[in-house]
């Protein structure tokens, strides 16, 4: 259950959880998407923001609602992934990826999941529901903390 406070944890509940019962290293995440105008909502409850009846399009429709009448550059926004690297003697790190961008004023793309549709990248003028899914997975919030994941492993032998 995802009962924490932040991403971060959110990520370290499950991580912890479960490097005490492999008894092994174990990588949890958390994430989801911040607006900036509603000061950072969703947030940790990305997945279900909408309430308890909560799908994708529900969750678009709420936020859009909360948004409706704001100008577009006031709808910054980031798309955020917390990775928690645990080791089963109790310490930890923490790899943050963040992908910016701004939310739209309706859905296009039929791509992606969740938030895709409305999350608009200027400097290529779509949303992420129109990317390609290898074009996603290389840009992404995700892969920013992956990446960082694997600069700090590659520096920790005893990870390899």
């Amino acid at each position: 259950m995802e009962d924490g406070s932040t991403f971060v944890e959110n990520a370290l509940k499950k991580a912890r959880s479960t490097a005490i019962t492999t008894g092994e290293i174990a990588l949890a995440d958390d994430s989801g998407l911040e607006v900036e105008y509603l000061n950072g909502e969703p947030g940790i409850y990305s997945a279900r923001y909408a309430g308890p009846e909560q799908n994708d399009r529900l969750n678009i429709e709420k936020l859009l609602k909360k948004l409706d009448g704001i100008p577009f550059e006031r709808r910054n926004a980031a798309f955020r992934c917390i990775l928690v690297l645990y080791r089963p003697d109790g310490s930890y790190e923490t790899f943050e990826g963040k992908w910016r961008g701004v939310i739209y004023d309706r859905p296009l793309g039929e791509g992606g999941f969740g938030y895709d549709p409305v999350f608009y990248l200027p400097e290529l003028e779509v949303t992420v529901a129109q990317l390609q899914s290898d074009e996603k997975n290389r840009m992404s919030h995700r892969a920013s903390a992956v990446a960082k994941l694997k600069e700090y492993i590659k520096t920790h032998p005893d990870l390899s």
